[in-house]
């Protein structure tokens, strides 16, 4: 049963799938609240902290809107693992919104009843008018202003909702998502602090670093330039964070390097940040979410999906795919941009990346190639599935794929050449994890999440769930098809299925897949190495998980459901060590991260923090 819900020519379900079921936000907050758990808990998690960020917007009324996975302001959930004198360790449980400009604004506004910010399926949709769009924009625009003329304590200056990831540097825990700047916050209390310029955070002691300009930059479109990715990469030796910014203004995407400032020697000395660097070569505004880092060099990913207002006029949607264009790879050493050089291949859609490193030559320690693996989709299809909207014929292109895919490019050459592209498993694999520590190295093995049937893009009116975590030796599945080349751009190296893998007996299989119980789902997983551990993957993946017999017949959330934290063996793929049971339910969201107590210990000095208006 559909509606046709709004003027502008949707077709949705009455409520969204991705705002019904443990995909519908929750509105309870609170402080460490003790839980209780089945198992041993491993000693290796005693004061660290695991914790994943979404977007759950706060206003939520009309069901029907226009909405989107990726839309919602940020709720961080976190459980924290507090040694306790009598037992050893008590998990704490505290889940806290993003205090961003936007989420304020929102929260002072009792009569708002759909979010301030247009969704991103308003942007997509190829059946939107563009009467709507420019009504959805008018109406931020609005909001945007009277929080300014209001005298508001809070004028809304970002429209960041920070709801996608959450990393750390340099003693800040920073909470990320492209439409802003990256937002401060606390551990393990889940408070905000302020926006992050690069150089400091809002509510810091102005004493610990100057006041000088950071990401942005003067004049009207300065702020453009504070859009960040998502998914900063930071380098585990030299501890640097790097970045882009995406704009849809030329040269469309700037870059920066933020080193780390040794807190303990001199805390007063401030390193000296690369800043807005323009890199060459991007001829129009795109959506880029993820690029990749090694040690010594970085790759961004130009991809054949626009993100221009201007498409409107030309009867497109803001957000368009070329099926007939092209994906490029722009490399280029670590500090110096301005010598990209681009690789192409055929049009693909790339999210996430997985890991990026250096490949030295056999006899010398000059670098010859840069090896990458990414989560390579063959279409944005599942960007329309998110969005309850079903995708435009260019788009639909037979089988929708999501696999590890395994690109080196040459250095050496006078061309451009991609020496090897193809996947090193058929199965579906996404919202990928390496343990931060191997960041950028040749790591044996990588984890991920994947479905049993079917792919990571589901059928108009229904939502991907994740029933699976994998884990791939890709050390021994790169030898492989190095060994023996699969076809280049289609070829695979492993070309079973989930359920085959499933059925193997070998002990050494190169995947691994943890099964969920039926009706039980996952999200994404964070490593946790065991001390003195005998492998790379003796340790232990961490993970929110949901039963979802506590749905009612329409789908709908019980008030009294909750989700757990699992411990799962990484090492064997089999074994749940320990079971954290939460107060509530968390809902299915974005990207998580494990802090270790170091970490929580040496966080920056906050001076003041963001406060509910309520």
């Amino acid at each position: 049963m559909v509606n046709q819900s709004h003027s502008h020519g949707f077709t949705e379900s009455k409520t969204h799938q991705y705002l019904k079921g443990n995909f519908a936000p929750i509105h309870n907050i609170g402080s460490a609240t003790p839980c209780e758990f089945v198992g041993i808990i491993p000693e290796e998690l005693v004061g660290g902290q695991y914790v994943r960020n979404g977007g759950n917007p706060v206003t939520n009324n009309e069901l029907g809107r226009d909405a989107h996975w990726f839309d919602g302001d940020g709720m961080l959930s976190g459980v924290f693992f507090k040694a306790n004198k009598k037992s050893g360790i008590q998990p704490e449980y505290t889940n806290q919104y993003v205090l961003t400009d936007v989420y304020l604004a929102a929260e002072a506004d009792p009569e708002l009843r759909i979010p301030i910010l247009p969704s991103i399926a308003t942007l997509i949709n190829p059946k939107a008018t563009l009467g709507w769009i420019v009504n959805r924009i008018c109406r931020m625009i609005f909001y945007v202003l009277r929080s300014f003329l209001n005298n508001s304590s809070r004028p809304i200056k970002k429209i960041s909702v920070a709801n996608t990831n959450i990393i750390y540097h340099d003693g800040r825990v920073l909470a990320m998502c492209e439409s802003g700047p990256p937002m401060r916050v606390s551990l393990p209390d889940l408070g905000t602090v302020g926006w992050f310029n690069g150089r400091r955070a809002e509510g810091e002691p102005q004493d610990l670093a100057p006041s000088l300009s950071g990401f942005g930059g003067l004049g009207l479109t300065g702020f453009m330039k504070e859009w960040t990715t998502a998914h900063p990469r930071r380098d585990p030796h030299t501890l640097e964070l790097i970045l882009f910014h995406p704009t849809v203004l030329a040269p469309f995407v700037h870059y920066s390097v933020i080193p780390t400032l040794e807190l303990k020697n001199n805390p007063s000395k401030q390193a000296d940040p690369l800043l807005n660097m323009p890199v060459p070569g991007i001829e129009s505004p795109k959506m880029m979410h993820d690029f990749g880092v090694s040690h010594k060099h970085t790759v961004i990913i130009d991809l054949p999906l626009s993100l221009d207002p201007t498409n409107l006029l030309f009867n497109k949607p803001v957000i368009a795919y070329d099926s007939e264009g092209c994906t490029r790879f722009g490399v280029f050493p670590r500090h110096t941009p301005s010598r990209v050089r681009w690789f192409e291949t055929r049009s693909c859609c790339i999210f996430h990346s997985v890991n990026t490193w250096d490949e030295l030559g056999k006899y010398t320690d000059t670098i010859i190639a840069v090896n990458m693996l990414v989560c390579r989709m063959t279409s944005p299809a599942m960007i329309f599935s998110a969005g309850n909207i079903s995708p435009p014929a260019p788009v639909q292109t037979g089988e929708e794929e999501c696999r590890l895919y395994y690109y080196q490019f040459d250095l050496t050459a006078f061309s451009n050449t991609i020496n090897h592209q193809w996947a090193l498993s058929a199965i579906p694999f996404e919202f990928s994890h390496v343990p931060k520590y191997l960041a950028m190295s040749p790591t044996q093995f990588v984890y991920g999440c994947s479905v049993v049937n079917g792919t990571f893009t589901a059928a108009l009116g229904r939502a991907t769930k994740i029933d699976c975590l994998v884990k791939l030796d890709v050390g021994v599945l790169i030898k492989k098809g190095l060994e023996e080349p699969p076809v280049s751009v289609t070829g695979c190296v492993d070309g079973r299925s989930v359920l085959d893998i499933l059925g193997s007996e070998d002990p050494n299989d190169a995947i691994k897949v943890f099964q969920m119980p039926t009706g039980w789902y996952a999200q994404e997983c964070s490593f946790v190495p065991r001390k003195n551990g005998t492998s790379e993957d003796d340790g232990w993946l961490l993970t929110f998980v949901f039963d979802e017999s506590q749905l009612d017949m329409e789908g709908n959330a019980l008030t009294n459901a909750r989700s757990e934290l699992w411990v799962i063996d990484a090492k064997g793929m089999q074994k749940v060590v320990a079971r954290i049971l939460l107060p509530q339910r968390v809902p299915y969201g974005l990207h998580g991260s494990w802090f270790t107590e170091e970490e929580i210990y040496n966080q920056r000095p906050v001076e003041s923090y963001r406060m509910y208006s309520i």
